[in-house]
């Protein structure tokens, strides 16, 4: 062996020895060939910066190119044809509520669109349409400058082209790599398509406002008219909505659409497409929309009840079908009743308490939303705050802290523990009132909201089964361990926040919340419903574990944090929460009917003048509940005696415009809900029958005329 390494050792050095020379010398010689074409002076910097600008040239391709191929494989051979979901919206009775998705018509040829309606959307969008590649180069850089002297965004830079990408293909997120997708698409489309079939899809899948996409249908929702008959004023006002629908649709607020027509006509002047004197009758003649007949709509819950839709759709639950009638749980009146409450504190104690903005939730205990306030004006800002706002609960989070204790089997509400000074490191809470109680029972230290005890208890027993009691309860949203979780710092959601209370008030299981109990397709044959469709409910919560939390939860209202939430002859569960430096403020509660969620706070996370969970939103809750239970007989609340007393039969609901059903009818269950509009149905078909044979008889109805 020895020998043979030897052997081996002496090869590679003789081999190394041969190949080095003759590799140095080949490397001379390429050396000596490329000496040949050195530069000096003027010649070898343009070299420098040339070989310097391929190198970042090819750099800077490759990463477009790599962030670009997502968005091309959205560009199927189908991209043309698809269809977008057509959603009309019912009431829990039936009634018409209102729409989402795609209201469209793109049946009218582009030549049959007046001069006018075409040249007010080239002049406000994009004049230099037909002369561009996709981009225009030339407008981009005007905005630019435009922006940068205003230091803000006052003009767009995208063409038409572009925008079109955008409807067509991509989302509207403000971001860097959608600007860079948006670019490759729009010249993939200027590839695949003409400028007239540009412009007719642009005019055709714009969204326009009210749930029109595309310029007939805005014409029709708008001006009841077809977009081949709407005047120079008209035109002014629908092109004015490709900017900002929401904001200028006329329905909204007339005034500030006017105000962007009048811009879209000196666009026409300035572009050079009309001249002064022929804007000017619609100047002096502006546009003037068709009354519309539903005065407001619920349009938060409608924003996320078509979310919900769009969710069982891309899961295959209505076989392909694409216009649909969706049944929903909401109740009008008490929607209604929601808005006005919540606007009605906001004016009353806004100022005083230093908060501009709340929102409401309100379901059945097995998940049925019946009303939800995302916000005081959706014409100002549509974001569902009930839905997507991220925000810290406080001491409502105690809840999922002290059921898992109970789960535990370690504590019930007798338990007497100690309320005194405990520390986490460094971290040591206080109460609220800078005092410490002593022994108290479990069910006095929740309903006085004491801080210490909540913290001992998650040491207790494990932050990670807080946790994981949180999610199963219906908290979807990060949950992390930390020193301070159980005194509420980890964010939530009020929608999932009000499940979450929804797992008590119904025995345990858990109720994820939901819009939808039917849904029809165009032809009115059911497609889905979620009594017979939806998962059932998941028992998440033992019944010694329901009855204690529930035990406590009737404790808040009746001698502890969330007084001001009782109801006369009805029990009341709840629980108070107020978040760090006062910003926010919550109070979830239910009865054996209702479950219900109010938060109040500011968008821009500023603290409110000492507002706690006690004060507007458990008044809030009261107003709103009260309203709700009008007509119910009270019904138990599970694992607590049930006692009523001689108010337990409430009065009837006040009656409420809109076409509501009776205030009897309110608070039918589901399944009467179906058959009592079923019932209205066949009654309005048999009146129609009956008109109709009248009419052919010649038989003139009492009080008609002929």
């Amino acid at each position: 062996m020895k020998r043979r390494l030897l052997a081996l050792d002496s090869w590679l050095d003789h081999t190394f020895w041969r190949i080095w020379p003759a590799a140095s010398r080949r490397w001379d010689g390429v050396c000596a060939a490329f000496d040949t074409f050195r530069a000096r002076g003027w010649r070898r910097w343009l070299a420098e910066l040339l070989g310097e600008g391929l190198t970042l040239g090819a750099a800077a391709a490759t990463l477009m190119l790599a962030l670009a191929v997502p968005a091309f494989r959205e560009t199927g051979p189908d991209w043309l044809n698809r269809a977008e979901l057509s959603i009309t919206f019912l009431d829990r009775h039936g009634q018409e509520i209102g729409k989402r998705g795609v209201m469209q018509n793109d049946g009218i040829p582009l030549r049959e669109y007046p001069d006018h309606l075409i040249k007010a959307a080239l002049a406000t969008e994009d004049r230099r349409f037909y002369q561009h590649f996709g981009i225009d180069v030339a407008g981009t850089a005007r905005a630019i400058v435009q922006n940068a002297r205003a230091n803000g965004v006052v003009q767009g830079g995208s063409s038409i082209t572009q925008q079109l990408a955008k409807n067509l293909f991509l989302s509207n997120e403000r971001t860097l790599e959608r600007k860079v997708n948006e670019a490759f698409l729009a010249f993939w489309l200027e590839r695949h398509l003409t400028k007239d079939e540009i412009l007719k899809l642009y005019l055709d899948r714009a969204y326009m406002g009210g749930g029109a996409f595309g310029v007939d249908a805005a014409a029709h929702f708008y001006f009841g008219k077809s977009a081949r008959d709407v005047t120079l004023a008209e035109s002014a006002m629908l092109a004015g909505l490709f900017k900002a629908p929401t904001k200028y649709a006329p329905h909204v607020n007339l005034a500030a659409a006017r105000a962007r027509a009048s811009t879209v006509l000196d666009n026409l002047v300035d572009a050079g497409f009309m001249t002064e004197g022929q804007v000017q009758p619609a100047r002096f003649q502006p546009a003037t929309p068709k009354p519309t007949a539903v005065a407001s709509s619920p349009d938060y819950y409608l924003d996320w009840a078509y979310g919900e839709v769009r969710q069982l759709a891309q899961e295959g639950a209505f076989r392909g079908h694409r216009v649909l009638v969706v049944r929903t749980a909401l109740d009008g009146p008490l929607q209604r009743h929601a808005e006005g409450a919540v606007e009605q504190m906001l004016r009353q104690y806004g100022d005083q308490y230093r908060v501009d903005q709340a929102a409401a939730v309100i379901m059945e205990p097995e998940g049925a939303v019946r009303a939800m306030v995302g916000g005081r004006d959706y014409g100002q800002s549509q974001f569902n705050r009930a839905v997507d706002a991220l925000r810290q609960p406080g001491s409502s989070f105690k809840t999922y802290v002290y059921a898992a204790a109970f789960a535990s089997g370690k504590y019930t509400p007798d338990k007497v523990v100690t309320d005194a000074a405990v520390c986490v490191g460094n971290w040591c809470p206080r109460n609220y009132g800078r005092r410490f109680a002593g022994r108290v029972p479990l069910i006095t230290a929740f309903a006085k909201s004491i801080n210490t005890v909540p913290v001992r208890l998650a040491l207790d027993v494990g932050q990670k089964n807080v946790i994981e009691i949180a999610h199963r309860m219906g908290i979807r949203s990060k949950l992390d361990v930390g020193r301070a979780l159980a005194l509420g710092v980890e964010e939530v959601t009020l929608l999932d926040h009000t499940s979450g209370y929804s797992t008590l008030a119904n025995g345990g299981r858990r109720a994820p919340a939901y819009a939808a109990v039917e849904v029809l397709d165009s032809k009115g044959d059911t497609l889905w419903r979620h009594d017979r469709d939806s998962k059932p409910p998941q028992q998440v919560l033992g019944p010694h574990v329901v009855a204690g939390m529930n035990r406590m939860m009737v404790a808040v209202t009746e001698g502890g944090t969330g007084g001001r939430a009782r109801l006369d002859g009805y029990q009341v569960g709840g629980k108070t929460g107020t978040s760090q430096s006062y910003r926010d403020a919550w109070f979830v509660g239910f009865t054996g009917s209702f479950v219900g969620g109010i938060w109040f706070g500011n968008d821009d996370f500023t603290t409110t003048r000492e507002m706690t969970g006690g004060s507007l939103p458990a008044m809030t809750w009261r107003d709103i509940m009260t309203f709700a239970h009008h007509g119910l007989a009270p019904k138990p609340i599970p694992g607590v005696p049930f006692n009523p007393g001689r108010d337990a039969v409430a009065a009837a609901a006040p009656a409420d415009g809109g076409g509501a059903p009776a205030p009897g009818s309110r608070n039918l269950s589901d399944g009467a809900a179906r058959t009592l509009q079923a019932l209205l149905v066949d009654v309005a078909a048999a009146e129609t029958a009956a008109a109709r044979a009248d009419a052919a008889a010649g038989i003139t109805p009492v009080g008609a005329t002929r």
